[in-house]
């Protein structure tokens, strides 16, 4: 287990060496002048030079990623262009929301979309079978944005209009602010996120489980007059759940590094929002930090969930 884990690592720092080395040539050997940029229209081409000389940019190009890679390694991310706040800063301060958002929507999508795959598969062809599969093609043909601003219209619009004004219009309450208005700001945009994910999650549930049910030791299990529910939850669901698991981790992941549409729907100033102003603003530094970021989140997403393979179905070994 730990040989496994340690090269996993070693795979994952390889994978962001790379996406790090394709990020400075996507950025630095391209044609963009970071210093025209921050010198402006009027700007003489002595002040761009002596702007391109402080960032280092008259330095060869071997040189410039070196330093490029000894900063990485040190966690210095650079400043900003637009405002020459630490990247470092301003990413810690947008992540908070981030993950407030993203982790609570994929609890919820996660919780809905097992237990309704399961219902569906426990009763294949039913009437919960039949409403499950028609949850899932609902919400999986459904833009988030769509969702997003449909629930907006209800619960915000027609609600306040009816003198109801439980459900805020947007932005972002800290946790550390007030409990229940961090959740209040957040419960439409979990709903979104997780409405959509959960209708993904149901059918991979639903095939999974069908796929477990029939195999021997299941039946084995209830010869031995176990429980309906022990055999499906702690038989069953434990060996079909490692696609679930997969998933998850993928989606986390990707969610950790910007939910850039749900962010801009409900006014949350999160990564997404973040990279969205940067790209408009073309302040590169920050766009490097959450690109690399949001890699990070995966690379280590994909690594917890081989190690949890081993946890959660007995029949996988990890050498």
């Amino acid at each position: 287990m730990l040989s496994f884990l340690v090269r996993r690592v070693l795979l994952g720092a390889v994978v962001m060496w790379v996406v790090a080395t394709a990020v400075f040539i996507m950025y630095f050997v391209t044609p963009n002048d970071p210093a025209r940029l921050l010198a402006g229209k009027q700007a003489t081409s002595a002040t761009i030079a002596a702007i391109r000389a402080h960032l280092g940019l008259n330095r060869p190009i071997i040189d410039q990623y070196g330093s490029y890679l000894w900063r990485l390694l040190h966690g210095n991310l650079g400043y900003s262009y637009v405002n020459s706040e630490p990247v470092t800063t301003i990413v810690r301060q947008d992540l908070t929301v981030t993950v407030s958002l993203a982790v609570g929507g994929a609890i919820l999508w996660f919780v809905i979309g097992v237990l309704a795959g399961i219902v569906a598969a426990v009763r294949p062809r039913s009437v919960a079978d039949r409403a499950v599969t028609g949850f899932a093609l609902t919400f999986y043909s459904m833009p988030t944005f769509l969702l997003g601003l449909l629930l907006l219209l209800v619960f915000f619009y027609r609600l306040h209009l009816a003198g109801f004004t439980f459900f805020p219009a947007g932005g972002y309450v800290g946790l550390s602010q007030s409990v229940g208005g961090w959740a209040r700001h957040l419960i439409l945009p979990w709903v979104t996120l997780a409405l959509v994910s959960a209708a993904v999650y149901a059918r991979l549930t639903r095939a999974s489980m069908l796929d477990v049910l029939g195999e021997d030791y299941v039946r084995t299990a209830r010869a031995k007059g176990l429980s309906e529910s022990r055999v499906i939850f702690r038989h069953a669901l434990r060996a079909a759940i490692t696609p679930m698991v997969t998933q998850f981790g993928i989606d986390l992941g990707t969610l950790l590094g910007g939910v850039i549409v749900t962010e801009t729907i409900f006014g949350l100033p999160g990564l997404g929002q973040q990279i969205v102003n940067s790209i408009t603003q073309e302040d590169l530094p920050v766009i490097i930090g959450i690109v690399l970021l949001a890699s990070a989140f995966v690379v280590a997403a994909n690594i917890i969930v081989d190690a949890l393979y081993a946890l959660l179905d007995p029949r996988v070994r990890l050498t």
